[in-house]
């Protein structure tokens, strides 16, 4: 077995964490420490125990030492590896985030990533993402960084203005729901029955949560003109394998991918709950549209009602009531580490830095493309070019993004509002975005200049 050292900043997770010791179990190859920083450290106490638990559970074939530790720059002393996965505020405030623009009539189906919410959350995000960032130069700057947390690409990009040398990307499982509707797609279209989401090979521009498939094939089979035959037979109904869209706030029955496919030509590779945010009212007008395109707006008391719920989760593990059960979790995070650290090469879709994988974006822009990980890291496959009325509207998001984070690092109030006011879910005459964006901005305990 190799053996590595793991930094896990917000390891008092209850969900991320929780994965990642499940899948570093299962991983035969592998060995050594995770040290648990979190700014609740009582929570990253409990994730110490259970962490350690797993290596007693049944079919841990790994056996790895947890650690909580008291400061962020003793998690990251010496790292090899560096996982962030944090909550950028509370649920207070992203209750705020999600729900005060309502009073205004902007819906939002998450909140987490662009629109009134997104930008509230990169406020509080990105000034975390530069103190890690620079304690990540100053203890371990030639650690692999794997980022979790939302909104994805402004945090990632946050990253790289700091420290520009950083090995860091973000992962994201989008895609991977898509690959899995193309699986389903080939078993309904009397094609393939047991297609999995590995046998799908795609080609993926765009951004994280705006993602797009140029290409998609099974066993050398282009997928384009089935998913056509696919979008034509569901366009109206929408589709769902084994579920209803409305059996939770999560679910949809991807009829947002299937109008965007119509108006595009190309598949849209996000959950249509993040790809509604990205559009200019198209799908978000109020709850009856989003009921119409057949998805769910995800409300924050649904957060706050499952956090209580994960929190007795990890109660009873703690206090030995319930045992960790390994399952497979269907993440690749424990695989990219696996490549990166010498053993065998993964190829799959990350969100990194543009070094000209992704035609017609702007250099050092955050993209979400294929990547190779191997013992020579990671290495952006060159993607291609959307074609301009897609590439329209990603652009109007990266140029926003770029600007939010420069805005953040400056501490330019001014700036932050320009990008809202350039969001397309903001569709107010500007005094009420502007006092819209007043109100929200006072709920973050943020003292800028102008």
């Amino acid at each position: 077995m190799k053996k590595i050292n793991i930094a896990y900043i917000g390891g008092g997770s209850r969900g991320w964490a929780r994965t990642l010791m499940n899948d570093l179990a299962l991983e035969e190859s592998l060995t050594g420490s995770v040290r648990l920083y979190d700014i609740d450290m009582e929570s990253a106490l409990m994730n110490e125990k259970i962490g350690n638990l797993y290596n007693e559970a049944a079919g841990a074939v790994a056996n790895w030492e947890y650690i909580a530790v008291n400061s962020l720059r003793e998690a990251l002393r010496g790292a090899d590896f560096v996982v962030v996965s944090i909550l950028p505020g509370s649920f207070d405030d992203m209750e705020n985030d999600v729900h005060y623009a309502e009073k205004y009539g902007i819906y939002q189906s998450v909140g987490d990533t662009v629109g009134p919410g997104g930008i509230m959350r990169s406020i509080r995000g990105i000034p975390m993402y530069a103190e890690i960032a620079e304690a990540i130069r100053m203890e371990c700057p030639e650690a692999t960084v794997i980022s979790y947390t939302n909104p994805l690409t402004v945090l990632t990009r946050t990253l790289f203005k700091i420290f520009p040398g950083i090995k860091a990307f973000g992962c994201c499982h989008e895609v991977f729901g898509t690959q899995r509707l193309l699986s389903s797609m080939l078993k309904d279209m009397g094609i393939a029955d047991n297609a999995k989401k590995e046998d799908i090979k795609v080609n993926v521009l765009g951004i994280n949560h705006f993602t797009w498939l140029d290409k998609a094939e099974y066993n050398g089979m282009d997928l384009f003109p089935i998913y056509k035959e696919f979008v034509d037979k569901y366009y109206e109904s929408g589709f769902c394998a084994g579920y209803n869209w409305n059996d939770n706030c999560f679910s949809s029955g991807n009829r947002v991918k299937f109008d965007l496919f119509r108006q595009y030509g190309l598949i849209a590779a996000a959950g249509d709950r993040h790809l509604a945010e990205f559009c200019p009212g198209w799908y978000l007008k109020n709850p009856k549209t989003a009921e119409f395109w057949k998805f769910g707006l995800t409300p924050v008391s649904w957060r706050k009602a499952e956090l209580i719920e994960r929190i007795e989760k990890t109660k009873r593990l703690f206090d030995g009531i319930e045992k960790p059960e390994i399952r497979n979790t269907g993440e690749e995070g424990v695989a990219l580490i696996k490549a990166v650290s010498g053993i065998g090469e993964v190829a799959s879709n990350v969100n990194s830095s543009n070094k000209g994988q992704h035609e017609g974006v702007p250099m050092g822009a955050v993209v979400e493309t294929n990547a190779m990980f191997s013992a020579d890291g990671v290495q952006p496959v060159n993607a291609g070019r959307l074609p301009r009325d897609i590439e329209a509207l990603v652009l109007r998001h990266i140029y926003n993004q770029e600007s939010l984070v420069e805005a953040c690092l400056k501490g330019s109030r001014k700036g932050v509002l320009s990008v809202f006011l350039n969001d397309p879910l903001v569709h107010l005459p500007k005094v009420q975005a502007v006092e819209l964006f007043n109100a929200m901005f006072s709920k973050n305990v943020i003292v800028w200049e102008g």
